[in-house]
């Protein structure tokens, strides 16, 4: 794998990825295995997610962690050994809460630029350096389109010169203009206000079964969220088995990315 340099930020960005979750939906092969670490193309999720990172020149990556914790650690070690700010960060409150929990667990990484990817969404090199070299705002949030979006999609309202309006599951189907892909890009005033937020929200106990997109659904009614096409870059969401073949055929021509 050779790194992409063509990115050279003034300082180190950071990236997380939440990865505490078992994934109910993919059972039984998650019965005893995180949806992570499941295959696509031979390579697991997670390791996918690292090697693009590392391509782009990402070193310092946090994994939240939570189900079957010491087979990701395992898979840390065994790869990724000779990369010292790549490291895991337990999420013990992972069976009884959502992924804002783990955000909150990761709270201490947020001091300054940094990525947030979803542990179940696999991504090309290519598409983060279109990101990483998106219009500049507080919080980036990667989009992409499609003729028709169902229950499950977060869905996403564009408003003037690409604004985030909302995000939400639940957006009106009359209003949605896109859907998130599950990675977002804080520069560093976003990642303070993110941080503040993560942190504010979780002081009440209802939150604990909030998404981590609710912050940004109340900080893009700020002014704060711009969205990015990666429309023509590969990625793809595994939620449900089916899902998995369709990753295995968007990322089988090339087993590092």
């Amino acid at each position: 794998m050779t790194p992409n340099h063509s990115f050279s930020p003034a300082t180190p960005i950071k990236a997380i990825i939440l990865s505490a979750g078992q994934g109910r939906r993919l059972l039984p092969l998650t019965e005893n295995m995180p949806k992570c670490l499941l295959p696509v193309a031979d390579q697991p999720v997670l390791a996918r997610q690292i090697d693009a990172l590392l391509a782009v020149g990402i070193n310092h990556i946090t994994v939240i962690t939570g189900f079957q914790v010491a087979l990701i650690e395992a898979l840390l070690q065994e790869r990724y050994n000779d990369h010292p700010d790549i490291k895991a960060l337990f999420n013990p409150f992972y069976e009884v809460a959502d992924n804002l929990a783990s955000c909150w667990i990761a709270r201490d990484e947020m001091n300054d630029s940094f990525l947030l990817l979803n542990g179940d969404t696999v991504i090309e090199s290519a598409l983060l350096q279109k990101v990483l070299n998106s219009t500049p705002a507080a919080i980036t949030l990667s989009v992409d389109y499609k003729d028709s979006y169902d229950a499950d999609d977060m869905k996403v309202q564009l408003g003037t010169d690409d604004w985030v309006q909302q995000v939400s599951k639940i957006v009106p189907p009359q209003q949605v203009n896109a859907e998130s892909i599950g990675l977002l890009y804080f520069r560093e005033q976003g990642a303070q206000l993110f941080r503040q937020a993560v942190e504010e929200a979780l002081r009440h106990p209802a939150e604990l079964k909030s998404w981590y997109l609710s912050i940004i659904d109340r900080l893009a009614k700020q002014h704060l969220v711009h969205a990015c096409s990666v429309s023509g870059f590969r990625w793809c969401e595994i939620d449900f088995i089916e899902d998995l073949a369709r990753a295995g055929i968007i990322f089988g021509s090339c087993k590092h990315d």
